[in-house]
């Protein structure tokens, strides 16, 4: 079976011929005709964690296929999105950019997919609460959120594991009477990283990302099925594990240079160098729902991304210049109080 780009018959209702959409509060596919309900679950539902191994000096396994499938490509931004089922749109998900109807050369097969278990009203919600939570916010902010665009989509990602076998070279200060020293030190150590998530697009911006990070479970993930995605957008994955493994090696270097600190155990530890042996590599090529909202406050686009998986939302906004004066006259005037009262006592 084709995947994102799929037989429209596969969503139909069974019962209608009527067109179903993905229900992420009931998991399954709703018919908009007669409302029946379709199950997505399936025996092999356990399996969709399963992770794949990697090797860099091997021949790569699993070459792109030719598609030929009819996309929507961003005017804006280039991204290029699949829309399945009810879910066509003139704009973009990622930038609100207009869209124009292209074809697609080629693609990797997607492997497994969390499910949207949010709906759009819930994700509105969400804004709608991060917006009024949002200290020195201009006073017309909630009118301006709410006059914008939400949208939905399931963005590509890769998960990574790998075992680092690390040789590192550090130094750090210490103070030895009045002067500071440095102490030069190595060691050896073994790290393992287990499902690192690293976007597979570079339309998945760090708000973007940030909005999953801290979401994603591995047991949370299904076997990719077309329902899943009947009535949200999607993009593929283009690029090679490889790929994705180049993009993640800034993450990781920081990541590595984290735990050479805690190894040595030290304050002021600077990492000078280190070399790392990795081996047992896997991977899977996921998606993960996004709902994100589009606003213009006074001339300036903005986004705010909602998490589909349990909302957690992350978002950009503007600043009442105002109120930044008044909160720190405020605080100002609470620092002076505080040292007037404390000067009182004759503790100073």
């Amino acid at each position: 079976m084709d995947q994102i780009a799929v037989d429209q018959s596969e969503i139909q209702c069974q019962s209608c011929g009527g067109q179903c959409a993905f229900d992420p509060a009931q998991q399954d596919l709703l018919c908009g005709s007669c409302s029946s309900l379709w199950p997505l679950a399936t025996d092999g539902d356990d399996d969709a964690a399963t992770e794949f191994p990697f090797h860099p000096d091997a021949p790569m396994a699993e070459p792109p296929s030719l598609r030929g499938d009819q996309i929507h490509q961003c005017k804006t931004c280039g991204g290029e999105v699949i829309f399945t089922g009810p879910a066509m749109s003139e704009t973009c998900p990622y930038c609100n950019g207009p869209v124009v109807l292209g074809i697609e050369d080629k693609a990797y097969e997607t492997m497994a997919l969390v499910p949207f278990r949010i709906d759009r009203d819930y994700a509105a919600r969400c804004i709608t609460d991060w917006v009024h939570k949002r200290i020195a916010a201009p006073s017309d902010l909630t009118r301006f959120a709410a006059e914008g665009r939400i949208a939905s989509i399931y963005a590509p990602f890769w998960t990574f594991d790998s075992r680092e076998a690390i040789q590192y070279w550090a130094f750090y200060t210490y103070r030895s009477g009045k002067n500071s020293r440095t102490r030069n030190v190595s060691g050896t150590m073994n790290v393992h990283f287990d499902d690192l998530l690293v976007p597979a697009s570079p339309h998945v911006t760090p708000l973007i990302r940030d909005g999953i990070l801290h979401d994603f479970q591995p047991r949370q993930l299904r076997p990719y099925h077309a329902g899943y995605l009947a009535g949200f957008a999607a993009e593929r994955h283009h690029m090679t594990v490889a790929d994705g493994l180049n993009l993640n090696a800034k993450d990781k270097d920081l990541l590595i240079r984290n735990k050479i600190k805690q190894h040595v155990g030290r304050r002021n530890t600077k990492v000078d160098r280190y070399r790392t042996d990795t081996t047992g590599i896997y991977y899977r090529r996921i998606l993960l729902p996004v709902w994100i909202l589009h606003y213009t406050y006074r001339g300036t686009s903005k986004k705010v991304v909602v998490s589909g998986i349990d909302g957690r939302t992350y978002g950009e906004r503007p600043f009442s210049p105002w109120k930044l004066a008044g909160y720190s006259a405020l605080i100002t005037a609470l620092t002076m109080l505080l040292g007037l009262i404390w000067g009182a006592t004759g503790i100073l």
